[in-house]
């Protein structure tokens, strides 16, 4: 075939948009909308849109990660911690007896990790937290559109989206999320990264304010006491985070360490007060749901504790052992409500320790980093890493969708900051 032949010419067109900058920008946009707009896609064309979306925007990512390789510094990029709770959830299908559930689970799983790697990768990380800012202001903007339309303008329910028309008695509103708890999540989530593009001044002051006055209403009208609790947490986080970060380079090993006997002092506290503060922050009955559903959960996970049931992501109500578990007001649940008991569920005490690992590893990196680095976009990973390790106390979102996706995303930007393998080259 001649070089010069309209397929040749076409080849080296697609390989140029491929590897431009703006497709690049594109691409990163789309696999983060598609992921936190995942529950509204399946919702309105369901599960085949959405996975053929999922396959569209993965192909496109993996050519170009080929395209764009020689760029890629690939010793280190992708944490052991990460491949190893890959490598044993993919490894369960053998014991698994839902194979097919678990093969399609491991794909999609698989597939948004795919996604996140592109990005962390592709992406500058001021790059990356203005993607996930802009996704964040249409999603927030969308879900108080249409709560208003719901609960004020028409006074009916959304019900394919989930969406009860609360808002005119104050909430709670489930946005585009589905429920008032992960509204809440991604809310928090939103607020952290609209305080670090301020801080940054990569967006305009005023998109920044207004940015964080519809997070803040959002978050308000989503009324979620679990979420509530864990911004606390956070907000106590960032705090430390700031006071680490100003200490004088010597005295910042004493910082840090004064930071993690304080955090241990408050995990032991909150443990000896777990009664007061369960009861504070019970509305509705949440907690007490939770307690119940994960004592279902472990009764069931010492049947198999070593190596889990086996990987599923997502529970699938039609299967057991999944059907044989039931919330307190009698629904089917989608998760155990706990990342860390579904993962010991699903995977045994072997997946609990690789994702313990992983999730472990990448916040103290990230800590790390955060607390060495000048510019304050570094402390975007380690902040939404300790949002996402807290609310996995309560969520299992952390394991699928746009959790998982977060996570990796944070995960591999840390590795690729500071990871052991790095002095190997």
């Amino acid at each position: 075939m001649s070089p010069k032949s309209p397929q040749h010419g076409l080849l080296a067109e697609l390989r140029s948009t491929l590897d431009s900058p703006g497709f690049s920008a594109a691409l990163t946009t789309a696999a983060i909308g598609t992921v936190f707009f995942a529950h509204a896609i399946r919702a309105m064309i369901g599960w085949p849109g959405l996975i053929a979306a999922v396959i569209m925007l993965a192909a496109l990512s993996a050519a170009v990660i080929v395209v764009r390789r020689d760029q890629f510094e690939w010793q280190g990029i992708l944490p052991v911690s990460l491949l190893a709770f890959l490598g044993w959830s993919a490894l369960s299908i053998v014991w698994s007896q839902y194979q097919w559930a678990t093969l399609s689970g491991i794909a999609y799983q698989l597939a948004i990790a795919l996604l996140a790697v592109f990005v962390a990768i592709a992406r500058d990380l001021i790059q990356i937290v203005r993607a996930f800012g802009d996704v964040f202001r249409v999603l927030l903007a969308t879900s108080l559109v249409l709560e208003t339309l719901s609960g004020i303008i028409f006074d009916t329910p959304i019900r394919f989206l989930g969406i009860a028309g609360n808002l005119a008695s104050g909430g709670p509103i489930q946005g585009v999320m589905g429920s008032r708890n992960m509204l809440g999540i991604v809310t928090m989530l939103a607020v952290i990264t609209f305080f670090v593009e301020a801080s940054t001044r990569s967006v305009r002051r005023g998109l920044a304010v207004t940015s964080l006055v519809l997070a803040g209403l959002v978050f308000v009208f989503s009324r979620s006491p679990v979420v509530s609790l864990v911004g606390l947490f956070v907000t106590l986080a960032a705090v430390a985070l700031i006071l680490v970060r100003r200490a004088p380079k010597d005295a910042r090993a004493g910082w840090q360490l004064g930071v993690g006997a304080l955090a241990v002092i408050g995990g032991v506290s909150a443990w000896i007060l777990q009664g007061p503060i369960l009861r504070m922050f019970n509305a509705g009955g949440e907690i007490s749901l939770r307690l119940d559903l994960w004592q279902q959960t472990w009764s069931l996970t010492s049947v198999n504790s070593t190596e889990g049931w086996g990987w599923v992501g997502a529970w699938r109500p039609d299967i057991l052992p999944f059907l044989a578990l039931r919330t307190t007001n009698g629904q089917i649940p989608n998760s155990a409500l706990n990342a860390y008991f579904d993962v010991w569920f699903q995977l045994g005490v072997v997946g609990f320790a690789a994702f313990v690992a992983f999730l472990g590893l990448a916040l103290v990196r990230a800590w790390l980093v955060a607390s060495n680095r000048r510019s304050v976009i570094h402390t975007w990973p380690a902040l939404l890493l300790i949002a996402i390790a807290l609310l996995s106390l309560a969520e299992s979102s952390v394991l699928v969708e746009y959790g998982w996706f977060v996570l990796v995303v944070c995960a591999v930007r840390a590795a690729q900051e500071l990871s052991w393998r790095s002095g190997l080259r």
